[in-house]
């Protein structure tokens, strides 16, 4: 062998020993699966003869060298609204739709659970099957055990080419499903790892007064959509105000204003939310606020002692109001089949007159004749919410009323198992939260200082901004900008956003539905994981944006 045969012979051995050593490097975004979760498989391991061929036996020795086996970076977490509370990170491809790939649930959760795979797999453009037996590439959903979590909790799991969602009730696996759903639209593919996941508040929702303004069924369903992507579960609809009554009625047709939503349209909407776990809170206001009503009935207008009629607000002395409220309560009852009822109670308007007792003397009589000679008005406004209370009591529904409806100092007081919806101090006879949570009741977070969404901003109301929200704001700030100690918070069962219509026509369904998307978005972060966020509100934003 000449000189120069032996220097082509040693470049060729130096060729192949790069390239024997390029071939270990890793190689990012490939989309071979390791061997395992969390580790990589060695992309040699034999000696420098063992896995690259010597340079005499070929003159290609590139064509030789051993595949690439990809290595992967730890995992981060999804990015989602809201933000999951732990994910444990792993090395891995993580998971995203493919063609062949499918949502599968076992044949024993079917029932529980197709509603939820199917939505999924129409959401991702894959397939769905019923089987015990999920293959690489599936989506799988189960319940786990009974009592394997808390309720609405989940453990999202993805590894070895697979997501699997369980949780211990339906809720829960839903919710696991947004997740993932979120975490493909927001990165692409859900990460390798394990998310478990559950809710801070048991209430999280939107409040909508459909009563001064219509809104129509396709948009409330929308709301329904968006609100369930969020994780949210509760819609408070008011649905009766001195505007309108905006659901059809077989007990008092005269009442039912134009335009309104019929009871099959309602039925729709609540078959919807009780599909994404949502439950609609209906929400019949008295003894104020029931103007409607009373165009139809006059002789139930509560007048004070100069024969003035006092704006909405029916005469709680004369039994025939209790018997038309009560006849509305019941009619309403099974077409709301969801567990909670809002009985109203705020702001009648006979106790913000300077004394009441003189002014009203036939409530006052009543009073007396009910609760003793030490009564007041304020005695007979109490009695009225808990006899409402005792009719819709029966239907096992979680029952709900207004702050400003449950008054100190009397001899008699609010049932105990009313929950106070707190939205005001404001108003003539709210108290400071403290007040309420001292006596030991459950409060649901309605800030009007935050979360009121005021169409044509009266009354120094400003549309509230979702920045604000997830800045300032936590389940904890009841009233103004100050939180309750913290050892109140287990009292404090979640939050809601309004949306008050009290000037229906200064914006469209659609600025609506533009105005309040954010300040959702920011309220079922605060309400999903009450701890201070993360991501700063720029990356917040734009995470919402992209959702």
């Amino acid at each position: 062998m000449n000189q120069s045969t032996r220097i082509r012979r040693g470049n060729v051995i130096a060729t192949a020993t790069v390239a024997a050593l390029v071939s270990l490097v890793s190689v990012p975004g490939c989309t071979a699966s390791p061997a395992s979760p969390g580790a990589t498989r060695s992309a040699a391991t034999g000696g420098p003869t063992s896995g690259v061929p010597a340079a005499s036996d070929t003159d290609t020795p590139e064509a030789a060298a051993p595949s690439p086996t990809p290595s992967y970076p730890l995992s981060t977490a999804p990015r989602t609204i809201p933000a999951v509370r732990e994910h444990e990170a792993a090395r891995g491809p993580g998971w995203k739709p493919a063609p062949d790939a499918r949502v599968v649930v076992p044949p024993a959760n079917s029932a529980a659970l197709s509603d939820e795979g199917k939505l999924l797999a129409g959401e991702l453009g894959i397939g769905y099957a019923e089987s015990a037996e999920p293959r690489r590439g599936d989506v799988q959903l189960a319940l786990g055990a009974k009592n394997s979590g808390t309720p609405e909790s989940y453990t999202l799991t993805v590894r070895d080419g697979q997501a699997h969602i369980t949780g211990p009730d339906e809720a829960g696996v839903f919710y696991g499903t947004r997740t993932l759903k979120q975490a493909v639209k927001s990165g692409g593919s859900a990460p390798e790892g394990v998310v478990r996941d559950a809710p801070a508040k048991p209430q999280r929702g939107l409040n909508l007064d459909i009563a001064r303004k219509h809104f129509s069924p396709d948009w409330i369903e929308d709301r329904l959509r968006e609100m369930a992507d969020l994780k949210l579960n509760q819609l408070g609809l008011h649905f009766s105000d001195d505007q309108a009554f905006r659901i059809e009625s077989d007990t008092h047709p005269e009442i039912v204003s134009e335009p309104h939503l019929t009871k099959a349209q309602v039925r729709k909407i609540n078959a919807l939310a009780a599909r994404l776990h949502i439950t609609v809170v209906p929400e019949i206001d008295s003894p104020g606020h029931l103007g409607a009503v009373l165009r139809a009935h006059p002789d139930l207008q509560l007048r004070d002692v100069q024969g003035r009629a006092v704006k909405g607000a029916v005469d709680i002395a004369n039994p025939a109001s209790a018997k038309l409220v009560d006849e509305l309560l019941r009619e309403y009852q099974p077409l709301f089949p969801g567990g909670a009822w809002h009985l109203g109670a705020d702001e009648y308007q006979a106790l913000v007159y300077r004394d009441p007792q003189a002014s009203f003397p036939q409530l006052a009589q009543a009073a007396r004749q009910r609760y003793g000679p030490s009564a007041r008005v304020q005695d007979l406004a109490t009695g009225w919410l808990n006899d409402r209370a005792d009719v819709v009591r029966p239907s096992g529904k979680a029952l709900k009323a207004w702050n400003d409806g449950f008054f100190a100092g009397g001899v008699t007081s609010a049932a105990k198992d009313i929950q106070v919806e707190y939205w005001t101090g404001k108003e003539l006879g709210a108290r400071p939260p403290l007040e309420y949570l001292r006596e030991g009741r459950k409060l649901v977070n309605l800030n009007d200082e935050y979360l009121y969404y005021v169409l044509g901003q009266p009354n120094q109301f400003t549309y509230p901004t979702g920045q604000r929200i997830y800045e300032q704001w936590t389940p904890l700030v009841l009233r103004g900008t100050t939180p309750v100690p913290a050892t109140y918070a287990d009292q404090i069962l979640g939050g809601r956003l309004a949306v008050w219509s009290d000037l229906a026509g200064a914006q469209t369904q659609d600025q609506v539905a533009a105005g309040i998307r954010l300040p959702l978005a920011a309220l079922s972060q605060k309400v999903w994981d009450a701890r201070t966020p993360q991501q700063p509100w720029t990356d917040f934003k734009a995470l919402a944006d992209r959702l």
